[in-house]
């Protein structure tokens, strides 16, 4: 049997499977996180609350609507950012001249709202709704078996965050974008509507989010407070990438699960501590974070 430190290859490429899969989900959370911080500068605590809505709206829509997993991965992000674009023009934007910790506080009071509420009429129970036919089954790779959704899981959640970093930094969008963060007034003498770029930023930030939810459902239990249970390890992410940096945020969530992966082979005791162990030593050694910039 072939072993690689002491663990059989089965088991250590297992780990290092299920690491890249967490990775993807907290790239895709800590993604949004930091396109709406990035642009908007909005700290936005009910990001956790938004990836759950997009696992209980898939849910719900498949059990009393008929929708299909392959729709709800197109539908959901779209239902669940148009709710969030309706957050930022009814909320947000009334406190976005003031201190940022107001739209933390806000957006943590509507996580709590959307949260209790769930669990009011669902309970905390939590419920999955079936893998597809077309991704159940594996490939046998002869090391390991690698379940086909969990493959699907890790393609799709690259290939949203390679378009997502793509379009903001490589696309006249994305340049607008940016502009019309750093300086709004002189975008609008433009004839660019800036209050409109900033709520169709949130409301794609609380999609990415979505999607993950969408992403997530077959694999972990659908429930109030999934989203709560991940946030704190999501914005720790954020904060070792660099907040507000595109890329930091994808490189460090893959590479965050994959470390969080291979500490459950070696020092299972610490796999729950080990990304905020990295953060302390990320933050003593460089504050802004590996990728972000030096104020």
């Amino acid at each position: 049997m072939t072993m690689i430190f002491g663990v059989p290859l089965a088991v250590f490429m297992g780990q290092l499977l299920l690491g890249l899969i967490n990775g993807a989900f907290y790239a895709l959370l800590s993604l949004g996180l930091a396109v709406i911080f990035g642009l908007l500068k909005i700290v936005n605590f009910a990001h956790g609350a938004m990836y759950m809505l997009g696992a209980f709206t898939t849910l719900l829509g498949m059990q009393y609507l008929g929708i299909n997993y392959w729709a709800a991965l197109l539908l959901t992000p779209l239902v669940v950012g148009l709710g969030g674009m309706l957050v930022e023009r009814v909320l947000l934007r009334r406190i976005a001249h003031l201190d940022h910790l107001y739209g933390l506080l806000l957006t943590f009071g509507l996580a709590l709202i959307f949260e209790g509420s769930l669990i009011n009429f669902f309970g905390v129970s939590g419920a999955r709704y079936p893998t597809p036919d077309s991704l159940q089954g594996g490939y046998q790779l002869g090391f390991m078996f690698l379940p086909k959704y969990r493959a699907w899981v890790l393609l799709a959640a690259i290939l949203v965050c390679l378009f997502t970093w793509y379009m903001i930094e490589r696309t006249r969008l994305g340049a607008y974008l940016r502009a019309g963060t750093e300086n709004p007034a002189l975008m609008q003498a433009f004839g660019v509507n800036v209050p409109l770029l900033v709520t169709l930023t949130y409301g794609f930030g609380v999609a990415l989010a979505a999607f993950a939810g969408v992403l997530a459902a077959p694999l972990y239990p659908v429930s109030p407070t999934m989203g709560s249970n991940l946030l704190i390890v999501v914005f720790a992410v954020v904060v070792i990438g660099g907040m507000g940096s595109i890329l930091g945020a994808i490189l460090t969530g893959l590479g965050m699960g994959l470390i969080e992966g291979l500490t459950k082979v070696y020092y299972p005791e610490a796999a729950n501590t080990v990304i905020f162990l990295v953060m302390i030593l990320v933050l003593l050694l460089r504050p802004a974070g590996l990728f972000g910039k030096e104020a």
